[in-house]
């Protein structure tokens, strides 16, 4: 057996790529196929499209499937939604979707367990299972918990959504926490290389502590200033208006339409959030009352 490395062997005039890593041999490409290569001196066989999963199909499952469906065949189940808009998205069964190369979970946190424990026994030797949420500990705990030792886990949270990608996902960032096996780097490279993402790579407790000021304190303040746009006397025409005022608002339409499951994982899922809001409201009280002074 080879000594553990990283190998990658061009194929010319077909874009793929043989990965030796680790002593395990799998091939990479537009698809980030997971495949065995056939031994060496043989002719590589065609690489086959990679099958994804989707568990949930709101708005960041669409979102996902429409940017994974040119690279994969995606499949997507989802009780609330029986067909897709997308000729290219199929809809499938618990047990066909749980079946795929790769399983993503676009479910909330608040349902991830169940879903977890109804694909736990489905899941295929060597698939790739990752979840989307917005918090990291808990939904890590559940898979490394839930899911069986032959599936390898990866904990993710894209940076973004529906309304931040509107011209595009180059350039975001997503969070991608290893957790078991040995695929995160495959899937990581082909978020970097194919769908153009800055992947942050870090673990779950380290993303929930940045993620509690980050994200944490932008809904925080998203949400107490919507409620002030219902407010008598605290409307705008949009006339007169700073520039900061502008991106203040921008960052504000972007988390507009989060569902309360969104906020509730950032705010009541986050351990470090409860700190943070903490620390805002006191220093909120101690500038309004600087504010006050004369």
């Amino acid at each position: 057996m080879s000594n553990p490395q990283t190998v990658i062997v061009a194929q010319p005039g077909n874009g793929v790529s043989a990965v030796r890593h680790d002593s395990i041999d799998m091939q990479f490409g537009p698809a980030c196929g997971v495949a065995p290569v056939r031994p060496a001196l043989q002719p590589v066989a065609p690489l086959t499209r990679t099958s994804v999963g989707i568990f949930g199909y709101g708005a960041f499952g669409q979102l996902a499937a429409r940017h994974l469906s040119p690279d994969f065949a995606v499949c997507v189940h989802d009780p609330a939604a029986t067909s897709s808009d997308d000729a290219t998205i199929a809809m499938g069964d618990l047990a066909t979707v749980a079946g795929c190369d790769i399983v993503v979970l676009a479910v909330p946190v608040t349902t991830l367990a169940a879903v977890v424990q109804a694909i736990a026994p489905l899941l295929r030797p060597g698939a790739v299972v990752l979840d989307v949420c917005s918090v990291k500990m808990e939904p890590a705990r559940i898979m490394l918990d839930g899911l069986p030792e032959h599936v390898h886990l990866i904990a993710t949270h894209p940076l973004f959504g529906p309304q931040s990608a509107q011209d595009g996902i180059a350039g975001l960032k997503i969070a991608v926490c290893p957790l078991r096996g040995r695929r995160a780097r495959i899937i990581s490279r082909f978020l970097a290389r194919q769908l153009e993402l800055d992947v942050v790579l870090t673990t779950p407790e380290e993303h929930d502590r940045e993620a509690a000021v980050a994200q944490g304190l932008t809904h925080l303040i998203a949400r107490i200033m919507m409620r002030m746009e219902d407010a008598p006397g605290h409307q705008t025409s949009g006339r007169i208006t700073t520039r900061s005022f502008e991106l203040l608002q921008q960052a504000i339409d972007m988390v507009r339409h989060d569902t309360i499951h969104v906020t509730h994982a950032i705010e009541a899922g986050n351990p470090f959030a409860a700190p943070v809001r903490q620390a805002f409201h006191e220093h909120a009280l101690a500038v309004l009352e600087e504010a006050g002074r004369r």
